[in-house]
């Protein structure tokens, strides 16, 4: 065997050994994965998760004047501005939690057709700034 042959079938086995490991780690963290979806996705059951029943993300606006507060639990509309979807959240709500602002949904459908969310994550836009560093300057460009 020569040099060349031999220099060849180290570098096909490297790869093989780093496509065996790439499709063992992606296998394992197929279950794991959470897709965002949009109220549209959600609304006319083009989503794979429906079928599963695994959890979800489902992401969009907070619809304005749809928040309502009964205790702890805590109904909004999320749209996509295409369509709407009613969720239903038990806890407290993120600061930046507000109508009009987008926000991320964790959680599963309920049978009633109203999403069941576990968690709630709000988006900032790119001009929030936390309040700690408000009060720092951006040092100018020379």
């Amino acid at each position: 065997m020569t040099r060349k042959r031999a220099r060849l079938y180290g570098v096909l086995l490297l790869l093989l050994g780093v496509g065996a490991a790439t499709a063992l780690v992606l296998t394992a963290l197929k279950d794991n994965v959470s897709y965002f979806r949009t109220p549209t996705e959600i609304v006319t059951g083009n989503y794979a998760e429906r079928a599963s029943g695994r959890g979800l993300r489902l992401g969009g606006m907070v619809e304005k004047d749809s928040v309502q507060h009964t205790g702890t639990m805590v109904t909004f509309r999320v749209t996509d501005f295409s369509n709407t979807l009613a969720i239903r959240y038990e806890g407290l709500l993120p600061d930046l939690f507000r109508e009009g602002q987008g926000v991320i949904a964790e959680g599963k459908m309920g049978p009633d057709g109203t999403f069941q969310a576990d968690r709630i994550l709000a988006k900032h836009d790119e001009k929030y700034m936390p309040p700690e560093l408000a009060g720092l300057k951006k040092p100018e460009a020379k």
